[in-house]
């Protein structure tokens, strides 16, 4: 394809090769350059893409793509932009032709929810016969393709290919999970959303964003539109003040949601129940029936988030319905662990202090007994949230255990033991233990009939990052094989 066609649109735009210049594929990674590549040298968080220029023209760059003046002996291979994603979205875009102009694009961003409430937009547009991408935090799905998760939210180049790839499949729509780094580095500049679904903000990344207004505002640009027209409706928790702000803003079609606030999308007569929720559904289009073997009130937000999400894409109050039942589980997300024990096992994301109130709060509601927690804090992550985690894991249980996270270079007891901090100032019984397997045993070991144990922090994650290096590591397995060394599960 000619540069003109992949950048012509572009201001600013200062290129060396000429417009006819031809390239057979593009890349921002030197790994994936080949003969004719136009590359994308982008300035990332963890590494320079221009220090590996040198690799990518010995593979066969044609062109470099940079925010940066050329250097010497490259002025005619270099081509200089004011904005590098920019224009790798604008080149993806062009490259895959236009593959949105056939799909619906649904982003949902927020704090908390994110996962779960695309996996159940996506289970209702499939429901209504749809075949549908699904892009976020545990993996990406093309029709029934199933590719591990890099990013939340992936390159915008990486996502123009899956698109492209979605819409050859007979796809129509693509649900994302929209992150608010994803948003702060215009990884999503150009997406035009169809629907912008906002689940809550409460206090996590602020380690990058400093602040909760620059926080707010990453999340806000969604609503606002990245290089293309605001969504063309806006589906806003109606409960979180943060929510509230965006009915500010400037999409045409809004549609608000809630549990405790006077929403268009409510539930009514909702049970959370030890095996699910019950009840019914109000929206503008009519009641539908709640029937999901998802537990929990985080749940019935993010049922409600998805069901408001359906309905302003159009989809028919039955398969609403229908896509609510059928979806029985999302890995990590206050999954259940049975193995016929009589107490209840959960495994959960949860990893700020509002999660894990909030996965604590929904777990009480299903206790018979006492409720017991393991959790830890991540390692090079916002060290100020880690007391707050600790106050938030006594007050809402009976025993809490603290354990190791993802410690990453840090030392695991000094994370322990900013965190103890808060713990220490509920007064409720806690214990410590650095192996997150042995903590785990501990808390099984516990277990009596009618107790909940929410093991919190991981989530879906089959890995554990310590400082000399990655290991494997999966909650859920880990409870699995201490439940069935117990006795439990065997012969089933």
């Amino acid at each position: 394809m000619k540069l003109s066609e992949l950048l012509g649109g572009l201001e600013g735009l200062q290129a060396g090769p000429p417009a006819g210049a031809e390239f057979t594929s593009l890349a921002y990674d030197s790994r994936r350059v080949e003969c004719g590549t136009l590359f994308f040298a982008i300035q990332g968080e963890q590494a320079d893409g221009h220090a590996f220029i040198p690799q990518a023209l010995a593979r066969g760059a044609a062109s470099v793509v940079s925010e940066r003046p050329p250097p010497a002996g490259l002025a005619g291979r270099w081509v200089r932009v004011p904005h590098i994603r920019r224009a790798l979205s604008c080149a993806g875009r062009a490259f895959f032709r236009e593959p949105h102009l056939r799909l619906k694009l649904i982003g949902i961003t927020g704090t908390n929810g994110k996962t779960t409430t695309a996996f159940l937009v996506d289970s209702i547009l499939r429901a209504a016969g749809m075949r549908t991408g699904l892009f976020g935090t545990i993996e990406y799905r093309i029709g029934e393709r199933v590719l591990p998760a890099l990013n939340t939210t992936p390159e915008s180049l990486d996502l123009w290919s899956h698109f492209a790839e979605t819409a050859a499949a007979g796809g129509s729509a693509a649900v994302l999970e929209v992150s608010s780094h994803a948003l702060a580095q215009e990884r999503v500049w150009g997406l035009p959303f169809s629907v912008a679904v906002f689940t809550n903000l409460t206090r996590d990344h602020l380690d990058y964003h400093q602040d909760f207004e620059h926080y707010f505002a990453a999340k806000r640009r969604l609503f606002e539109g990245l290089g293309t027209p605001p969504p063309g409706w806006a589906v806003i928790n109606l409960d979180d003040p943060w929510g509230r702000k965006l009915l500010e803003g400037p999409s045409p079609n809004r549609l608000t949601y809630g549990i405790e606030s006077n929403a268009q999308v409510q539930a009514k007569l909702a049970d959370c129940r030890y095996r699910g929720l019950e009840g019914r559904i109000s929206t503008p289009a009519g009641e539908l029936k709640l029937l999901s073997p998802l537990v929990g009130r985080p749940n019935l937000a993010n049922i409600l988030a998805a069901t408001a999400a359906a309905v302003a894409s159009g989809i028919p109050l039955e398969k609403i319905e229908q896509g609510i039942s059928e979806l029985k589980s999302i890995p990590g997300r206050f999954e259940r662990i049975d193995e016929g024990q009589p107490f209840l096992v959960m495994v959960d994301y949860a990893h700020t202090d509002d999660a894990l109130r909030n996965v604590l709060n929904a777990a009480r509601e299903l206790t018979r007994g006492r409720l017991i927690v393991v959790f830890g804090c991540g390692g090079d992550r916002d060290r100020a949230k880690r007391p707050l985690m600790g106050e938030a894991a006594g007050s809402l249980s009976d025993l809490a255990i603290l354990t190791s996270d993802n410690p990453r270079s840090e030392d695991p007891r000094q994370i322990i033991n900013e965190a103890l901090a808060g713990l220490r100032k509920t007064g409720k019984r806690h214990l410590t233990e650095v192996d997150r397997e042995t903590a785990i045993r501990c808390a099984l070991a516990e277990g009596r009939e009618g107790d909940v144990i929410v093991l919190a922090g991981k989530g879906h994650e089959t890995y554990q990052v310590l400082k000399n290096g990655t290991i494997h590591f999966d909650d859920r397995e880990a409870a699995r094989k201490v439940l069935r060394e117990m006795g439990y599960g065997v012969g089933e």
